[in-house]
């Protein structure tokens, strides 16, 4: 059957059949017609096997690449859309027990993977909490009048003129501090490091 005669036959599988025949033969605008007309078949293979709406598309996908592996295989005596449709049955089942495989491995619980802690963030966490223990550490060791400038103006944030309302010190006194203080702690750290 010619190509012509093909597109001539009233039965789409009797065309396909033809058009498979052909591309066995080289013909490639007869190939890229069938395997343009297989897809809406191994959709339906691939729906008949249970495959979901989202897995549609790579079913199509192996199951076109198997079929270019095997055309040799293919019998122009016997049914094209059965040949086609066993090879989309195949890779249906494949990508059924694929997905089966990672559902058991995959976590799909938003609620548990929005709530885990990242063993990065943990980590982090437990680096900056040494880091602040170290530096209360050091800053217990400094002497009384800078240990009051740090912990008023750096941890309590507050300004030199509610510093010296709170300790009865002057602004001057307490910038002092501050600076002797910072130029101890940077040379213990910097020492340590």
């Amino acid at each position: 059957m010619t190509d012509a005669e093909a597109q001539a036959s009233d039965s789409p599988e009797r065309r396909r059949a033809a058009w498979m025949a052909a591309a066995q033969g080289g013909d490639r605008l007869a190939y890229e017609r069938v395997l343009g007309e297989s897809v809406a078949l191994i959709r339906a293979a691939a729906r008949r096997q249970g495959v979901g709406v989202d897995q549609l598309d790579d079913v199509v996908q192996e199951t076109l690449i198997t079929v270019h592996r095997v055309r040799h295989t293919y019998d122009p005596a016997r049914s094209y859309d059965a040949w086609l449709s066993a090879i989309a049955s195949r890779r249906a089942v494949d990508a059924l027990r694929s997905q089966g495989r990672r559902g058991r491995h995959e976590l799909h619980d938003e609620f548990a993977y929005d709530n885990h802690a990242d063993t990065d963030d943990v980590a982090a966490a437990a680096e900056r909490e040494q880091e602040a223990r170290r530096l209360r550490d050091a800053i217990a060791t400094l002497p009384p009048g800078q240990r009051e400038a740090v912990e008023q103006l750096g941890l309590k944030e507050r300004s030199l003129a509610e510093a010296s309302a709170d300790t009865g010190r002057q602004t001057g006194a307490l910038k002092v501090n501050l600076h002797r203080a910072m130029k101890a702690l940077r040379a213990r750290f910097h020492g340590e490091s």
